[in-house]
């Protein structure tokens, strides 16, 4: 049983990574859309300032990080899964938890790879011998969503409803499942499975949107499922780069410019709109660059925030089933939990009534709630919308830019094409 332990703590470590939650799976689901940019386009070779453009290539630094790391914890979660059926734990309960942890982990990292890369290889068992798996190639996106539901329903049966600290609960599984099942478009589903997490009690809002983030403000009660970070330990490297990085230019040593968010976008912002001054920070009012004040600098140094990041938070379940409300034909129901996330805001109610009013306040709900946690290109996917969207913004802001379906996913890694040429490119690239 120890040793099943130490090899889940391997898995959640994992996640801290720079190619996961430490960096850039939220940078790559924010910067492609619309309302973040990059500082200077060629920051770090780059590798964020190629999802700006949509000029990203194969042989990106980024597409290879996310690639690597999130096999890497697949690997781990299939190690644990193929040995600890035979381990005695000294309490049952525990040992369905910790199975109900890895697949729900395993399901997180396949959905990632799903939604960023289309097909991927799908692989369920412990890698013993590398060579057994060259030659199998990429499986269709449809068998790996079955992989993915199939997954969170056994997480589901196997935690626990009470949420622990860092580690997921039935609850993270339920609101997983849902937001897996959107991106199908089963909308009744997710409906069903949101209603249980919302109906449950377990979760609320924070009282204030200045009680929400930061290291004083963690394990709240908003947190279905949270990445841990801490700074100053084991020389600096349990902390997040995202603080730093994510920070103009000369705010903060190492800060890189990445993950900004447009003035434009700053300035939709209501004067009352208490988000604005609990989530925006701008380094000065002389040509001001603006940024997310949700990760916290560590004074032990850079790329040390202690800030976690929240994966999966009340909030966006909230929205989420406003969405999945609505598009249900449950408008004035889905109005309930929109208003939920406006009020904590200072906002009043929302005036939208028809089915294609409330699609539009949710939108813009979401992208005023969730500045700069990674959520945006993962919406405009998830929507249908991203290419309309984008294209006319682009037109709009006079870039040259004009994107079409295939720009909706990343290039698979060129490493991992000369590693095993059974494994295609994507069309585009």
């Amino acid at each position: 049983e120890t040793e099943i332990e130490s090899a889940i703590t391997g898995l959640y470590a994992i996640l801290q990574n720079g190619g996961l939650y430490g960096l850039d799976i939220i940078g790559v689901g924010e910067v492609p859309g619309e309302d973040s940019f990059e500082e200077i386009a060629a920051n770090d070779a780059g590798r964020f300032g190629q999802l700006d453009d949509f000029s990203t290539n194969a042989a990106n630094d980024l597409v290879s990080n996310i690639w690597r790391q999130s096999y890497k914890g697949i690997q781990r979660a299939n190690v644990v899964l193929n040995r600890i059926e035979p381990i005695d734990f000294a309490k049952h309960q525990t040992k369905s938890q910790r199975i109900g942890e890895i697949k729900f982990i395993r399901a997180l990292l396949y959905f990632n790879l799903v939604r960023l890369y289309g097909d991927v290889p799908l692989v369920v068992e412990e890698t013993t011998n590398p060579s057994s798996f060259f030659g199998q190639g990429r499986t269709s996106i449809k068998e790996v969503y079955a992989q993915i539901e199939k997954d969170l329903n056994d997480a589901i049966q196997n935690l626990d409803i009470t949420k622990v600290y860092g580690r997921p609960a039935k609850g993270a599984a339920l609101a997983l499942l849902a937001d897996v099942q959107m991106n199908q478009g089963n909308y009744q589903g997710a409906v069903t499975n949101l209603a249980t997490v919302v109906n449950s009690k377990i979760y609320k809002l924070m009282p204030s949107t200045d009680k929400i983030f930061g290291v004083a403000n963690e394990k709240n009660a908003e947190v279905l499922f949270e990445i841990v970070f801490q700074s100053g330990i084991d020389g600096n490297r349990e902390g997040s780069p995202a603080a730093t990085q994510f920070r103009p230019s000369g705010v903060t040593g190492n800060a890189k410019g990445h993950n900004l968010p447009f003035t434009g976008f700053v300035n939709m912002y209501d004067a009352i709109d208490t988000r604005k001054k609990d989530y925006v920070g701008v380094n000065s009012s002389k040509n001001p660059f603006y940024f997310s004040t949700k990760y916290e600098v560590s004074a032990t140094g850079v790329n040390d925030s202690g800030t976690d990041y929240y994966v999966i938070r009340y909030a966006d379940v909230l929205l989420k089933y406003a969405e999945a409300l609505n598009e249900t034909n449950m408008t004035s129901e889905a109005a309930k939990h929109l208003n939920a996330i406006r009020n904590r805001a200072g906002l009043a109610n929302t005036t939208a009534t028809t089915k294609s009013e409330m699609v539009a306040a949710i939108d813009m709900e979401r992208r005023l709630e969730f500045i700069g946690e990674g959520h945006r290109w993962f919406d405009l996917k998830r929507t249908g919308k991203a290419i309309v969207i984008l294209n006319k913004w682009f037109a709009d802001n006079s870039k040259n830019v004009v994107i079409d379906q295939d720009n909706l996913i990343l290039p698979i890694p060129q490493s991992q094409i000369d590693t095993d040429p059974a494994i295609s490119q994507n069309s585009g690239y």
